[in-house]
C-alpha cells in the first residue's frame, strides 16, 4: 500500500527569550500550540494525537511533563507519544508525527517540540556524571572544540570562518521576530574580540539558552485541500544513529549524518543538493558547525565548506542560504531547536517566512542533531505533493 502524502499546514513558535517567567511550561506550549493551530485554520478538536518532544529532563529538573501536558495541549482523550533523541528531538518528533499520517493511522497530528531552560541549567545537565550519562566534559562546548580543532587542522580553513557564520545568523535573526537575539549593535568586529569560551569558539559564536516551544499541524491529503494557507509537503524524512562515543569515530563528519542525508535524498529524489535545495536550516549550536555540516551533508566536498561559507553563498542572498531564521545561533530552546529548523525549512516553501523569506524557494531542507552526534533526523519539504 502507497504511504499517504503528508503536508504541514500549521506552524507556530513562541517568542524566544532567556527567560519567559510570564508563562508556565504549560502556558509555553499551549501559545505555540494556538498559533499552529490558527495558521491551520483548525481547533483543539480537529487533531487526532498529540506527539511531544524535548530534550533531556535533566535539563529542567521536571520529570516525565508530558504526564500532565495532556490538557494542555486538548489531547485528553487521545493519544499521545513522547519522543526523546536528545538535541535532534524536535526533527524526530516531526518524523514521527508524520509516519503516523502516512501509514493513516491519524489523519491530523499535532507535533510539539520545547524547552524552559531558565528554570534549570543545561550546562551541569550535560555535565552529570556516569552512571546517569556517557561523560561530556564541562557542557556542549567543551565537547565539540577539540572537534572544530579537528576540522580546522583537516580542511585547513582560516580561523576567521567561525566569525562570518555567526555574524550572519545573528543578522538573519534581525529579520525573524520570534528570534531570542536581536543584536542591532553586532559587528563582525565584536564577534572577533568575544571572549574566547573553549578554544577556538568564541562568546559570540555559541548558542544561547532559550525558554520556547514550536507547534506544527501535519494532515493528509484531504487536510491539506481544505487549508487556508499553501502546505509544504513531505518528500522525504529519515533518522538514523550511531553511539556518541566509540574508538574511530569521525566526529567532524560523522558516518549518522551522511547516512541520514542520503537516505533523505533518495526519498526526495536529491541526486544534486546544492543545486536542487534553496534553503537549509541546519543545526549549527557553534558557528564552525555550518562548515561541518555543509561537507557532512554533501552540500561541499571534504574539506570545502568553510570556502562555500567565506564566499557569501549561505548568505541570505546567496546560492545557498543557510539558517536564514537566525538558526540554533540566535534561539536555542534545546528541545524544540529541531522541530524549528524543520519548520522553518517548511515555512520557506509555504512562502510565510516573512522578512527572512528566500526568494523563490521551493524546496529546503530541515536537519537537526544531538546526543554528542548521536541522533540525526532530517527532512525535505517542497511546495508540491511528492509525485511518488
Amino acid at each position: 500500500m502507497s504511504k499517504e502524502p503528508v503536508a504541514v499546514v500549521g506552524i507556530g513558535q513562541t517568542k524566544h527569550a532567556a527567560a519567559r517567567r510570564d508563562v508556565s511550561l504549560a502556558g509555553l506550549v499551549r501559545e505555540a500550540a494556538v498559533r499552529a493551530l490558527e495558521d491551520a485554520g483548525l481547533t483543539w478538536a480537529d487533531t487526532d494525537a498529540v506527539v511531544l518532544g524535548k530534550a533531556p529532563d535533566f535539563f529542567e529538573g521536571v520529570m516525565m511533563p508530558e504526564l500532565w501536558l495532556a490538557d494542555a495541549l486538548g489531547a485528553v482523550g487521545k493519544p499521545v507519544l513522547r519522543v526523546h533523541t536528545a538535541g535532534s528531538v524536535g526533527g524526530s518528533t516531526a518524523l514521527v508525527a508524520a509516519d503516523l499520517i502516512a501509514a493513516r493511522v491519524h489523519r491530523t497530528v499535532l507535533a510539539v517540540a520545547f524547552e524552559k531552560q531558565s528554570e534549570s541549567n543545561a550546562m551541569w545537565g550535560l555535565s552529570l556524571p556516569v552512571p546517569f550519562q556517557q561523560p561530556l566534559l564541562a557542557g556542549a562546548g567543551g565537547f565539540f572544540a577539540p572537534h572544530v580543532r579537528a576540522y580546522m587542522r583537516r580542511s585547513g580553513a582560516p580561523a576567521s570562518v567561525g566569525s562570518l557564520v555567526a555574524y550572519k545568523d545573528r543578522r538573519n535573526a534581525l529579520k525573524n521576530p520570534w528570534a531570542h537575539l536581536h543584536e542591532h549593535d553586532l559587528t563582525l568586529e565584536r564577534v572577533q574580540s568575544s571572549p574566547m569560551l573553549w578554544d577556538p569558539v568564541r562568546y559570540s559564536e555559541t548558542c544561547p539558552s532559550s525558554d520556547g516551544a514550536c507547534a506544527m499541524v501535519l494532515t493528509d491529503r484531504r487536510g491539506a485541500a481544505r487549508a487556508p494557507h499553501p502546505p509544504a509537503w513531505v518528500h522525504g524524512g529519515a533518522m538514523r544513529s550511531e553511539p556518541t562515543l566509540f574508538a574511530g569515530k569521525d566526529f567532524v563528519s560523522p558516518r549518522a549524518g551522511r547516512d541520514c542525508a542520503a537516505e533523505v535524498y533518495r526519498q526526495a529524489g536529491v541526486t544534486d543538493p546544492r543545486r536542487e535545495i534553496d534553503a537549509a536550516e541546519l543545526y549549527v549550536p557553534f558557528s564552525w558547525y555550518e562548515p561541518m555540516w555543509l561537507e557532512n551533508l554533501g552540500f561541499a566536498a571534504e574539506g570545502e565548506g568553510w570556502k562555500l561559507t567565506a564566499s557569501g553563498a549561505t548568505e541570505l542572498d546567496g546560492e545557498l542560504p543557510v539558517n536564514p531564521s537566525g538558526g540554533v545561533l540566535s534561539t536555542n530552546p534545546i528541545g524544540a531547536s529541531g522541530l524549528i529548523r524543520f519548520a522553518e525549512a517548511a515555512l520557506q516553501v509555504r512562502g510565510r517566512a516573512g522578512e527572512h523569506q528566500v526568494d523563490g524557494a521551493r524546496k529546503a531542507l530541515g536537519h537537526a542533531y544531538g546526543g554528542g552526534a548521536q541522533f540525526f533526523s532530517m527532512w525535505v519539504v517542497g511546495d508540491e505533493p511528492p509525485t511518488t
